[in-house]
């Protein structure tokens, strides 16, 4: 399953693209598209384990 935090988006107010990139949602910016691996689970990574991202939001709930 995907990070629930991961959006794709084509614009985020002071920028717009061609197409959808990866946007965080708890750290309010856009992603690499090899972090956005990891928040979609490919290669074996887990967004619980592997992103420190997810990590320190889920910690402050």
């Amino acid at each position: 399953m995907a990070c629930p935090y991961l959006e794709y988006r084509k614009a985020d107010g002071a920028r717009s693209f061609d197409h959808e990139r990866a946007y965080c949602a708890a750290a309010e910016t856009f992603v690499q598209p090899m972090r956005a691996d990891i928040c979609n689970d490919r290669y074996d990574l887990d967004h619980g384990q592997h992103c420190e991202i997810f990590q320190a939001h889920s910690e402050g709930e």
